[in-house]
């Protein structure tokens, strides 16, 4: 049993009310500590440096020296206030360091007591502090009590985007070998193996043709899910939690059906077999570049024409905004890189590089490529999660707002039955599942329940006003995090689904032609 209390939802509101501050509320939280097997195959130390005060010292000042955004956010807060009551940890916890505000200061009192001159002389006149142990161990607790959704930088009046100082603040500790075991442990595998689950190549071509069997048995079709086919056009990166996680299975059925509807070709890798790139919840620009590589080497292998990405919030994040310029996926890289020149000269220039698979979806909705049928959803009441990463780091199609429209337009394509929770949450506004930003595992999982207070609250509202019975995302993350915490607050946890199981079960099945 749990020794924390779940918070209680209110009735006929979509938004939680400001708690009264618990100073110290989380600071028991902390995630198991990486060790020498998960860090060193990420280059980093394998365990905390003897000279570990000197060295995050240091790396600091590196991280200040690349990345000149960090300075400017250290520098710039006024602590005029309006992140406060912006972050889901704090509305669950009431922990005032988990306001953004005071999240950014465990790093920025250290910032000033070695970077600032006022803060070398004159220490406690600016709030600067020492390096001390325990302040390093504040920020491995509160640091990982930010999902790095960036909600509060939609509230910051200056643009202080508090994910990225998480990002320093987490990097500057596996640096030292201070890491997390969740994302290192999986970031590793990725490596090795090319997914998070360390799935080995025949075990994902069993489990594919497993799907095949399924699906003919429930259609009578033969729908194909085909794993390094060369030639194809098509290279799905999809989040590996597709291919075994409920309900992110029926997602990939989904993605299955529309591509056979289409009659488009496709494949998936066997090396490359995962979107997911959680060297981003890390900070670790190199780490991140290794999995981008992965990515280009398979589409370089199997000769495709089109990379698509599957439904994964901060992966999207990662190939939209990242894959161009660590890899030269479509766009950039330098001028010797001669693998994505080649990648470029191979790939559709019809078509976006990377595309999202609503984005593909939508698109053929509009053309007509695919028929739907709405009624096969019609013992659904349906609403949306808007993913972090999706809203507010990236965005989607030609069209201002494509991150929020497309989605939405493809879940009224399939379903009769669909109502958006309150304005203030969504979109942009956007309440993060709990469980993003590196921290879905088991050992914050009170993080994790208090953290989904404000979206179950949003939840509750529309399920009380419109008798919504079903959670659609496009987030690979917030399925498993949604079908973990909805039970502890009263909702069935299988009303989270994919957005491409609405579209798998009202698709019509042709002569894929």
């Amino acid at each position: 049993m749990a020794d924390y209390e779940t918070p209680k939802l209110l009735a006929d509101v979509p938004v939680v009310v400001v708690p009264n501050i618990k100073p110290g509320a989380m600071s028991h939280s902390s995630p198991y500590v990486a060790k020498p097997d998960h860090n060193i195959p990420l280059g980093f130390p394998g365990e905390l440096v003897e000279n570990w005060q000197e060295a995050a010292i240091a790396k600091m000042g590196d991280i200040l020296q690349k990345y000149r955004s960090i300075q400017v956010y250290l520098d710039s807060c006024v602590k005029c206030g309006a992140c406060t009551d912006k972050c889901h940890y704090f509305l669950g916890t009431a922990d005032p360091k988990n306001m953004p505000v005071a999240r950014q200061d465990l790093l920025r009192k250290v910032y000033r007591r070695y970077y600032t001159f006022a803060g070398k002389y004159f220490p406690k006149l600016v709030g600067a502090t020492d390096l001390t142990k325990e302040v390093l161990d504040d920020w491995y607790s509160y640091y990982h009590q930010c999902s790095e959704c960036r909600r509060c930088s939609v509230y910051c009046p200056y643009g202080i985007d508090t994910a990225e100082i998480s990002m320093a603040a987490r990097e500057i500790l596996d640096s030292i070998g201070y890491g997390q075991k969740y994302c290192n442990e999986i970031i590793a595998k990725v490596h090795k193996i090319g997914n998070n689950l360390g799935l080995p190549g025949p075990a994902l071509e069993a489990t594919l043709e497993d799907l095949e069997d399924d699906i003919k048995t429930d259609t009578g079709v033969d729908v194909k899910l085909p794993v390094d086919q060369e030639g194809a056009d098509i290279l799905l990166i999809t989040p590996s939690a597709d291919f075994f996680a409920e309900p992110h299975i029926d997602g990939l059925i989904g993605y299955a059906k529309v591509f056979h509807a289409a009659g488009l070709s496709w494949t998936l890798s066997s090396y490359a077999s995962e979107a997911a790139n959680f060297s981003m919840f890390i900070g670790s620009y190199d780490n991140m570049k290794r999995q981008a590589e992965r990515i280009r080497k398979a589409a370089l292998e199997l000769g495709v024409k089109r990379i698509m990405v599957g439904e994964c919030g901060h992966a999207w994040r990662a190939a939209y905004s990242f894959w161009n310029t660590l890899a030269g996926v479509g766009h950039g890289a330098a001028d010797d890189d001669k693998y994505a020149r080649m990648l470029q000269k191979q790939l559709d220039p019809r078509f976006p590089v990377p595309q999202h698979i609503c984005e593909s979806t939508y698109d053929l909705i509009q053309q007509g490529a695919i028929k739907l049928d709405k009624s096969a959803n019609d013992h659904r009441r349906v609403t949306f999660h808007d993913s972090c990463n999706v809203a507010r780091a990236s965005r989607m199609g030609d069209m201002p707002g494509g991150q929020f429209i497309i989605p939405r337009e493809v879940i009224k394509a399939a379903c009769n039955n669909f109502f958006d929770m309150a304005p203030e949450t969504i979109h942009e506004g956007t309440f993060c599942c709990g469980g993003g930003g590196g921290l879905l595992t088991d050992d914050l999982m009170e993080v994790r329940v208090k953290g989904a207070l404000p979206r179950m609250q949003a939840l509750k509202y529309v399920v009380d006003e419109h008798k919504v019975d079903t959670l659609a995302a496009i987030c690979a993350i917030c399925k498993t995090q949604f079908a973990k915490v909805l039970p502890y607050y009263d909702f069935p946890m299988h009303m989270i689904l994919s957005v491409h199981q609405l579209v798998g079960d009202a698709v019509i099945l042709g002569s894929n032609d």
